[in-house]
């Protein structure tokens, strides 16, 4: 708190940023100000779920570990951000590092840059301004390219919205490992299991889209992670900047086009 005070405007302290240089005069052109780094961070206790050896299936618990510990980071983060008087935190990063000491200890870290939305900035006919439906700073993980080029479209962060499923591969039995021995044959049983498993991800993270009135999600990522389940137990983490327009009759302008002069 006594760091962020000190960044507040006003105040006569200095910025910090992990913005690039081409990113932070593309956020200034953009019409915002960046306050400061803002983070948040949560040493969780991974729970232990045991699944079937035989059975696909979800692991409620494990997946419900993941997102609540990615959750408290991001809220801290808001937290600083919303300290700071700030409209929003472009550049976030959300990383998880298990520990040394303990393989079910893990860190959830969330880092941006919080900005602040100069005089005479539109945001369109919104009711919270710049903030998102909840009343909290915007928050996404676009580039300072990406996001200088969403509000010259027209369109505005909402949040950053994410959904995880950890889910548990049912193992091959004996006889089906020695079936396909020399055999192009597909293993329908791990295809299913991925698919409901990235299908998962994927609804819940457009739930939050929903319940947040916005048109789109747009830059998404759905990553895997085993991170120290095993082999046959994986993450699936999609996460996205949910978006909004700053009208209904917006037009985009006709994009320039550049070409690249790298061999």
């Amino acid at each position: 708190m006594r760091r962020l005070a000190h960044l507040q405007p006003g105040k006569g302290g200095i910025f910090t940023s992990d913005l690039t240089v081409n990113e932070f005069l593309l956020v200034r052109e953009a019409g915002f100000r960046p306050l400061g780094l803002v983070l948040g961070s949560s040493i969780y206790h991974v729970g232990i779920q045991l699944g079937r050896w035989s059975k696909n299936q979800e692991m409620d618990v494990l997946s419900q570990a993941m997102y609540h510990a990615r959750e408290l980071a991001m809220s801290r983060m808001e937290a600083e951000a919303s300290a700071l008087g700030a409209d929003g935190i472009v550049g976030v990063r959300l990383d998880v590092e298990f520990k040394e000491f303990g393989a079910d200890i893990a860190e959830f870290i969330a880092v941006g840059t919080a900005v602040k939305a100069e005089e005479g900035v539109d945001h369109g006919d919104h009711a919270h301004g710049w903030r998102n439906n909840k009343g909290k700073p915007f928050t996404s993980d676009l580039s300072g390219q990406d996001f200088w080029t969403l509000i010259r479209a027209g369109y505005a962060p909402l949040d950053l919205v994410m959904g995880s499923c950890v889910y548990h591969i049912a193992h091959q039995r004996f006889g089906q490992v020695l079936g396909n021995m020399g055999r192009n044959v597909e293993i329908p049983q791990y295809t299913q299991a991925l698919y409901d498993a990235r299908e998962l991800a994927m609804s819940r993270m457009q739930a939050e889209a929903e319940a947040l009135h916005a048109e789109g999600i747009v830059g998404v990522q759905l990553k895997q992670h085993s991170h120290t389940w095993g082999g046959h137990t994986t993450e699936f983490f999609a996460i996205g900047t949910a978006v909004r327009p700053l009208r209904a009759d917006h037009v985009i302008d006709r994009p320039t086009m550049v070409l690249s002069l790298d061999n």
